[in-house]
């Protein structure tokens, strides 16, 4: 008899930490998109392995520290990258420059001047970067691992802060709207059907 409350507490703890690691994807799951789809799987995927679930030891907690520099970097790369249809019919993905994109194979028929590096290009980064921060951050494995006493305060942030950020996602992509169809971002479907111009927006201009 002494055994069934310890089982049932067991139980219902596991279940919270699987219905807060969930409400952490769902509370910013409208923002998602602004995150490369394959950053956020593989997150998603090795983080809970890396960490214990939770139970960190201290190998536990460098592979989980690394996995969210690399996720971070990946998310911030990506807001400098896009795609273009070359000569060839093929789509070519590349890095965003001052000139265009680069490597830029086919490019002879695009103007590779719209593609040039922006001031939006890093508003987008950091953008990325924050609604990862939160995504990452506040995951139940992360904070369990990293900081377990923080776990009272995880789900008010969870209730406020994906407001927080889709007022400040709105207004920033107002003035920045992004164009880019980089490495790891869908493609809508008359992207992928048309060479795309993108608008050039506050370009950087290098001395």
């Amino acid at each position: 008899m002494s055994g069934e409350p310890l089982l049932g507490s067991s139980r219902n703890e596991g279940t919270t930490e699987v219905t807060n690691t969930n409400s952490a994807f769902s509370a910013v799951g409208s923002f998602i998109k602004l995150l490369p789809t394959g950053t956020v799987f593989v997150f998603q995927f090795l983080n809970p392995v890396l960490t214990n679930s939770g139970e960190c030891e201290g190998v536990n907690k460098w592979l989980g520290g690394i996995l969210l520099v690399v996720c971070a970097f990946s998310c911030a790369f990506s807001s400098f990258t896009d795609s273009y249809i070359g000569s060839d019919n093929k789509r070519h993905y590349g890095i965003v420059t001052f000139k265009g994109v680069w490597p830029s194979p086919a490019s002879d028929t695009v103007d590779l001047s719209a593609y040039r590096l922006g001031l939006g290009d890093f508003v987008h980064a950091a953008l990325s970067l924050l609604v990862f921060a939160v995504l990452g951050l506040l995951d139940t494995n992360t904070v369990n691992c990293f900081y377990p006493g923080f776990q009272s305060t995880q789900l008010l942030l969870l209730q406020a802060l994906p407001t927080a950020i889709g007022v400040f996602a709105g207004s920033v992509f107002v003035i920045f709207p992004n164009h880019r169809h980089g490495i790891g971002y869908p493609l809508s479907a008359s992207y992928s059907t048309a060479t795309p111009t993108p608008p050039q927006q506050f370009p950087i201009r290098n001395a």
